[in-house]
């Protein structure tokens, strides 16, 4: 009895939660779905080097001359002959005692200042306010108002003290005094008298190098691919109620021709998708769109799963390329597991009866 109760409490609960999250004030015979903002996307493309330069080497050997060349094999001389010198005396004057200064100390002298200072900034911040007397819900937190309030800065004022004259010296000389003294000095320096012994040549003969080895470069340019990403430009995530034709709640049909085995988009069917999705998305900014694939039961189930769920991925891709949001896109494939009729594994079909279950459709989705 008592997990019934509970089970039942459950219920209640969910079913009230369910209730509040619904559309207010729908119509009758209206269809509504639940858009969350996008994040919005837009795609820039990169270069990258899948291979760097790179430089091949050629080398090409030194090239050298035979040359003649007169050389010194004794240097020059001199023989030298040595006058000394003469000597005298000279009186210096120099400062026997120098001259200095006495200093008197006048103090620094001060006044009495203030100073404003600011002990807290300005700032801004959310506040709740009071719930609109118009809410339509039964729980008042749905209906108030956030308000961007703003505070004055506050300050505070300090006394303080101001240098006016700051500590000095006044200066008072003191005279040097001067002395004298005698010292011996050259009158006329030692003289050498130099007499020139030539130098001595000879012929040698040398190889000299005309041109170094060198090194011929080519360089071989780097390889780069071009990859578009996606890069975030505006953050979504608000939640709100949409009304779309209840049609397109539904699947509806994209009559999309796949080659054999194939989830490559051919140009009529990229063109399929210009002409019929685009429209739907612009005209419902924010709505989650379903691509749905489906087979035929011929084939293995896993490779039939494998082949719808690449279709729907192949036409979510595309609209990608277009601008279309990745969050607002779901690619799904089923298979062979939703037959529209009895042509099922092992029952003889006619291809019209076959291509009925191979298909792909569309509809509007909850976010």
């Amino acid at each position: 009895m008592k997990k019934f109760f509970l089970l039942g409490l459950s219920l209640s609960v969910a079913s009230v939660t369910f209730a509040q999250d619904l559309p207010a004030n729908p119509e009758p015979g209206k269809c509504y779905v639940r858009c969350t903002t996008p994040d919005v996307y837009v795609n820039e493309t990169v270069q990258v080097m899948t291979k760097p330069a790179y430089k091949k080497l050629r080398t090409v050997p030194a090239q050298y001359e035979t040359q003649t060349e007169r050389v010194m094999v004794k240097a020059a001389g001199k023989k030298l002959r040595v006058i000394p010198e003469k000597w005298g005396t000279e009186t210096i004057t120099y400062v026997k005692k120098q001259g200095a200064s006495t200093l008197n100390v006048i103090p620094a002298s001060f006044s009495n200042d203030s100073e404003t200072i600011e002990i807290k900034p300005a700032y801004a911040q959310w506040e709740l306010g009071a719930p609109a007397p118009d809410c339509a819900s039964s729980d008042p937190n749905d209906c108030r108002y956030w308000c961007y309030k703003g505070y004055p800065a506050e300050y505070t004022t300090v006394s303080v003290t101001r240098l006016s004259n700051d500590a000095s010296t006044t200066r008072n000389p003191i005279p040097e005094k001067e002395g004298t003294y005698t010292k011996r000095v050259v009158i006329e320096p030692t003289r050498v008298v130099e007499e020139e012994i030539p130098a001595e040549y000879a012929t040698i003969t040398k190889t000299v190098m005309v041109k170094d080895a060198q090194v011929i470069e080519e360089t071989v340019p780097a390889e780069y691919k071009t990859v578009t990403k996606e890069v975030l430009k505006t953050k979504g995530g608000l939640t709100t109620w949409k009304e779309v034709e209840c049609a397109l709640v539904e699947y509806q049909a994209l009559p999309i021709n796949w080659n054999l085995n194939s989830a490559t988009l051919t140009t009529q069917a990229r063109n399929l998708i210009d002409t019929r999705l685009l429209p739907v998305l612009a005209q419902n900014p924010g709505v989650k769109l379903e691509i749905a694939s489906h087979t035929d039961s011929r084939g293995t189930d896993a490779s039939n799963q494998d082949l719808s769920e690449r279709r729907a991925q192949a036409v979510v891709n595309y609209l990608q390329t277009k601008g279309i949001n990745s969050s607002l896109l779901v690619a799904n494939g089923y298979g062979e597991k939703r037959l529209k009729n009895r042509c099922a594994d092992g029952v003889s079909c006619t291809e019209r009866e076959h291509a009925v279950n191979r298909r792909t459709e569309f509809r509007l989705i909850n976010n």
